[in-house]
């Protein structure tokens, strides 16, 4: 289930439609992503403007561990 925007730090739609084609999508044939794209860039986003360690990321965001291993393993 999608969580429901509420950081000033969580894109907009607009910024989402922007950023969407730029974020890789799910490998075919393992298994189906746990987690929404936009709420891992979100929490990225959230950490980053605010400056605080990843294991005090918010419960309605993925877990931390998601998060960072994403930011650290994905980007180009």
């Amino acid at each position: 289930m999608p969580r429901t925007p509420s950081y000033p730090s969580d894109l907009r739609d607009a910024e989402w439609a922007i950023a969407e084609p730029l974020v890789p999508a799910p490998r075919s044939g393992g298994r189906p992503a746990r987690h929404r794209r936009r709420d891992i860039l979100d929490a990225i986003f959230y950490i980053k403007r605010g400056g605080v360690s990843w294991r005090m990321l918010p419960i309605d965001f993925p877990h931390w561990k998601t998060v960072e291993g994403w930011n650290h393993n994905r980007h180009a």
